[in-house]
């Protein structure tokens, strides 16, 4: 009886694809073992297997397998059927979580296993709890009897990360793995050292700013007989094999860090550890001073446990948040450049005390753009429906959709006036004042143009932990969970940015950010102190920051939520059209949103433009489904699916695109 194997290929092209497999090669084959196929004309490339069977495809030529890579599988069967959880949930082929899924070293046909590291079983040291962290400990463990996901909802600075400490030493000392998820790579550096002085060599990290090959070797080393223990990394860990996890800690669970924006799967690493740990029956404990409302949401309706840690550790009082109207200011001419004079006579104060001074500001290059002085000139990106931001460190104005970049002309191509004026204000701007406010502070900056490499992220790091920077200039990556205990100031230097977005989201996402930012501030002897300069100082949701009332917050937008059926009260699902021309995208729109309507009803909103509506020459329009949960989602994920195969096959749309991105953020 002749012998088939069914091949995931790393290609956005729906199900399996099945190949006949010779004789010699019979005895080698194993699901989840790589193998070397035929595909398209005179190519080959690397699969995985899937499934083994004996059951031939009626009336379909199959070609053969060519080689097989692997002595034994390097995919567990536990994940092969996560990655079809992944595709079916997320609307993507499961080529495409193939391809996310494993590292670059794997995907080719030359790496073999290495040697296992030696993991060395150093011994632990519990760090000390207060009675708060002691209560807070026994809670979760209580909350664990009942659910399998509890959330742990502690102020910034309660001391979160010694009690994931207490709880991973229990995992291991059941024999269990660990893994530790979080939201930035920024973040691994400061957390891994702590943990490996607890448990040293047990420790595995994982992410993007890892060469190719580093992390070939992590996932070999976690199919080997001595995994590591404890995995920490950002979102594409759930992807890793585990032999035996028993304990996920996601932490700054809010984060939209966890979600996948481009290109598929679409997915929400947090959620997808969630489901990993449900099929192995490992536990999950979500961290947070800031929770997200469907994760909030969860853990008051009774899905997951709840555990509350309201004081910092050491008793040490929140910081005192002062608001600051930049707007009345500007108005009375006492307001210069981006700082006002409350906050420059706070960073003095600091200074003078030797204590350090953190500045937030959410848009990273020079100035957001440049404009012509006399004929109102404003450069744009010739690919995408947006100007172009200034770099003036390298006298560039790049796209940060596409990358595009190009030299600052040295007058207007308009009318040829070489008064080029910048408007706004970037962090590369803002070190630049700071420097010129405090001539004698050694200032660093921290965003995506600075940390471009792991060790570039690490030295800025360890220079401001060291004291031996006195003023930290960054964008969000500043806010999410640093721990430096001698910063005593942190300027927001504007609020609005964030509240101004066209999104049911923006409050909550507002919130997180500023009240996390603010966390940074006295984390240790003493009350820390914020600045936070706004236009728009009336608003309640700064006041609610001020006071550190999430509560208030949440259920004033919740009633919004529900009023407007938007999540958690809906699930939500974005479909993407996109096409080189503009009216073949309009048409394909019309066509998609006539057929979505005739489905799902009053339930689709659009199409619509959606804020960026032409990215890398490539033109966009979007359509909105509001779902609600009494719905068989799966059904309507098949309907999803099956409109879009028959749009694609007709002939007036062969080269548009057609996406889906599931649970949005």
């Amino acid at each position: 009886m002749s012998t088939f194997v069914d091949v995931i290929l790393p290609v956005p092209l729906a199900g399996h694809f099945t190949y006949s497999l010779p004789a010699s090669l019979i005895s080698l084959a194993k699901a989840g073992c790589r193998v070397v196929v035929p595909f398209g004309n005179k190519r080959t490339t690397t699969g995985l297997i899937a499934h083994i069977h004996q059951t031939q495809p009626e009336g379909v030529e199959l070609k053969e397998v060519l080689s097989i890579v692997d002595a034994s599988p390097i995919v567990l069967p536990a994940q092969l059927a996560l990655w079809q959880w992944m595709a079916d949930y997320y609307l993507c082929s499961i080529g495409e979580v193939f391809k996310a899924a494993l590292p670059g070293k794997l995907k080719g046909v030359s790496s073999t296993l290495h040697t296992p590291l030696s993991t060395l079983h150093s011994p632990l040291t519990l760090p000390l709890l207060s009675p708060a962290q002691s209560s807070a400990l026994s809670q979760i463990q209580e909350q664990w009897q009942q659910h399998a996901v509890c959330l742990l909802h502690g102020v910034t600075s309660s001391g979160k990360t010694e009690l994931y400490m207490h709880l991973i030493a229990e995992a291991l000392a059941s024999g269990q793995q660990v893994l530790y998820l979080l939201p930035e790579i920024v973040l691994t550096s400061q957390l891994t050292s702590r943990l490996q002085a607890v448990f040293g060599n047990r420790l595995g990290v994982y992410h993007s700013k890892f060469s190719d090959k580093v992390r070939g070797e992590v996932w070999q080393q976690q199919l080997s007989d001595a995994p590591y223990d404890i995995i920490v990394g950002v979102r594409s860990s759930v992807f890793l094999p585990f032999q035996r996890l028993g304990l996920v800690i996601v932490d700054e669970e809010h984060e939209a860090n966890f979600k996948q924006q481009d290109p598929a799967p679409r997915y929400n690493a947090r959620n997808v550890a969630i489901m990993m740990a449900a099929r192995t029956g490992a536990r999950v404990l979500l961290g947070t001073a800031t929770p997200s409302f469907e994760s909030y949401f969860n853990a008051r309706t009774g899905k997951y446990g709840l555990v509350t840690l309201t004081e910092r550790y050491g008793q040490v009082s929140l910081p005192e948040v002062e608001i600051v109207d930049t707007m009345e200011l500007r108005r009375k001419r006492l307001m210069q450049g981006a700082f006002s004079p409350r906050l420059l006579e706070q960073m003095h104060d600091a200074l003078d005390r030797g204590r350090q001074v953190i500045l937030f500001q959410n848009r990273r290059g020079y100035a957001p753009h440049i404009t012509c002085h006399i004929c109102g000139w404003v450069p744009r990106c010739p690919r995408c429906d947006v100007s172009l931001v200034l770099h003036a460190g390298a006298n560039r104005m790049t796209c940060h959709y596409c990358g595009w970049s190009a030299t600052v002309p040295a007058q207007c191509p308009n009318c040829e006036n070489t008064d080029l004026r910048s408007h706004g204000f970037g962090t590369e701007r803002i070190e630049d004042e700071v420097q010129a406010a405090f001539p004698k502070a050694r200032v660093a900056r921290m965003d995506l143009d600075t940390t471009k490499t792991r060790s570039a992220y690490e030295d800025i790091i360890r220079r401001f932990s060291l004291g031996e920077t006195d003023i930290l200039v960054g964008t969000q990556m500043v806010t999410k969970g640093l721990d430096f205990e001698n910063v005593s100031v942190v300027g927001i230097l504007s609020a609005d940015t964030m509240l101004n977005q066209s999104d049911f989201r923006a409050y909550e996402r507002s919130f997180q950010m500023l009240s996390q930012v603010a966390g940074r501030a006295g984390r240790r002897q003493e009350q820390g102190k914020v600045i936070l300069q706004t236009m728009s100082a009336f608003l309640p949701l700064l006041q609610q920051v001020t006071n550190n009332d999430y509560i208030s917050m949440y259920q004033e937008q919740m009633l919004e939520r529900r009023q407007f059926s938007y999540p958690p009260f809906t699930r939500l699902v974005f479909v993407y059209l996109r096409h080189r021309h503009l009216s073949e995208v309009e048409l394909l729109a019309r066509e998609t949103a006539l057929r979505l309507r005739h489905l799902f009803g009053t339930r689709v909103l659009g199409p619509d433009e959606p804020p960026v509506g032409r990215i890398a020459g490539q033109y966009l329009r979007r359509m909105m489904i509001k779902l609600e949960p009494s719905l068989p989602l799966q059904q309507v994920k098949q309907r999803l699916w099956q409109t879009r195969q028959e749009l694609l096959t007709m002939k007036t749309f062969t080269a548009a695109h057609i996406y889906f991105d599931v649970d949005p953020l």
